[in-house]
C-alpha cells in the first residue's frame, strides 16, 4: 500500500529543533531576521542606523534616539519568559496534529499554568489573525456545525443554549482532494451572518456546495456561486460524496478537540478552530510551521491579558 507522502513526511525532530533554536542567542537571531529581514529599522523614524544597548535584545536609533526591544509591539511584548521557552512552545503547538492543552504545555515547559495559558492563547491569536488574512477559492464544501452539547433538561438540536455554532468549509481540488480548510465561529446561522462570513472567508466566484439550510443563501449574496443539496438527516446524509471532506474534517477536529481540551470556553472557540486551520493548511511542509508562525508572531500586535480574556473577534462585520 502506498504511503501518503504528506502524512509520512519527515517533519522536524526535537534534536534538530534544539540544534536550531536550543539557546537564547539562536532564538534572538531568528527573531531579528524575521522582524527585520532587511536589517533593523527604527519604528519611529524609519532610520536603519542603530546601536545595540547593553541590555539584551534592545536597540537605539542613532537618529532619533528611540529605544526599542526585539519583542516590543509584537505578540511577545512584555513577556517575562525566555525566548527559548517561547520557541519550544511554538514547536509543541505546531508539530502536534491533535493540539496541545495549556496544562500539558505547563508540564512540558516547566512554567506556571497561567503563563502556559497566556502563551497558548497568544499563539492561537497569531494563528487566527493569519488565518483571517486569506480566502478559500475554487470548489468549497460547506456545512453548519456546533461545539458543545445539550444541558440536562434543556433544548435539543440547533436550538440548544449550550451549543456554539461554527461554519466548516473545505476547499478541494479537481480530483476531490482536500487542500485547505476554514472553520470559523459565528454568532448564529442567519442569512446575514453567513453573508458576512462568506465575504471574509471566500473569494468572489467560489463554487460552493452546502446542505439545504436556508441561511446558506447568504453565500450567493456575497457574490459566490452556490448549490444547495437537500441531504435529509441521519447517517445517509453523511454518505453524500459532495460533502465527504467537510464531514471527515469535522469528525477529525471534533475528536481531537474533545480528547485534548476537556474544557473549552465557547467565547474562544474561534481561536481553537484557527489552530486546526493553521496546522492543516500548512501541513505540506511541517518543519516550516515553526519559522512561519514565528514570523507571523513578530508581525502581530500585542495582546495584553485583558484583551485575551475578551471574546474572540474574527472579523469586523460589514
Amino acid at each position: 500500500m502506498c504511503k501518503n507522502t504528506i502524512q509520512f513526511q519527515k517533519g522536524i525532530g526535537i534534536r534538530q529543533f534544539l540544534a536550531n533554536y536550543g539557546n537564547e542567542d539562536q532564538c534572538e537571531s531568528a527573531l531579528i531576521s524575521w522582524r527585520w529581514p532587511d536589517g533593523f529599522q527604527c519604528p519611529k523614524c524609519g532610520s536603519r542606523s542603530f546601536c545595540k544597548l547593553h541590555r539584551k535584545a534592545e536597540f537605539q536609533c542613532n537618529c532619533c534616539r528611540c529605544q526599542t526591544s526585539l519583542t516590543s509591539n509584537t505578540i511577545f511584548d512584555s513577556t517575562k519568559l525566555p525566548l527559548a521557552t517561547w520557541f519550544l512552545g511554538i514547536y509543541l503547538v505546531t508539530q502536534n496534529k491533535a493540539g496541545i492543552s495549556a496544562l500539558t504545555l505547563h508540564r512540558q515547559l516547566g512554567i506556571s499554568y497561567n503563563a502556559s495559558l497566556r502563551m497558548k492563547h497568544k499563539l492561537m491569536q497569531v494563528m487566527m489573525e493569519r488565518d483571517n488574512s486569506w480566502q478559500l477559492s475554487g470548489f468549497v464544501q460547506i456545512d453548519d456545525a456546533y461545539w458543545g452539547g445539550e444541558r440536562h433538561g434543556g433544548r435539543r438540536g440547533r436550538g440548544s443554549e449550550n451549543k456554539a455554532p461554527f461554519v466548516a468549509a473545505v476547499q478541494t481540488d479537481a480530483d476531490n482532494h482536500p487542500i485547505y480548510m476554514k472553520f470559523n465561529a459565528v454568532d448564529n446561522f442567519q442569512r446575514k451572518t453567513i453573508r458576512e462570513w462568506a465575504e471574509h472567508a471566500l473569494k468572489k466566484g467560489v463554487r460552493a456546495v452546502s446542505d439545504g439550510l436556508s441561511c446558506f443563501r447568504g453565500i450567493e449574496d456575497a457574490g459566490c456561486q452556490h448549490t444547495a443539496i437537500i441531504t435529509g438527516g441521519g447517517h445517509a446524509s453523511m454518505e453524500n460524496e459532495l460533502f465527504t471532506w467537510v464531514n471527515t474534517m469535522l469528525g477529525n477536529v471534533k475528536t481531537a478537540m474533545t480528547g485534548t481540551y476537556h474544557k473549552l470556553d465557547p467565547k474562544h472557540l474561534g481561536r481553537y478552530l484557527s489552530e486546526f486551520n493553521y496546522r492543516f493548511n500548512l501541513r505540506f511542509d511541517m518543519p516550516s510551521m515553526i519559522s512561519r508562525l514565528g514570523r507571523a508572531a513578530v508581525n502581530t500586535a500585542p495582546m495584553p491579558d485583558r484583551q485575551l480574556k475578551l471574546p474572540d473577534v474574527q472579523w469586523q462585520p460589514g
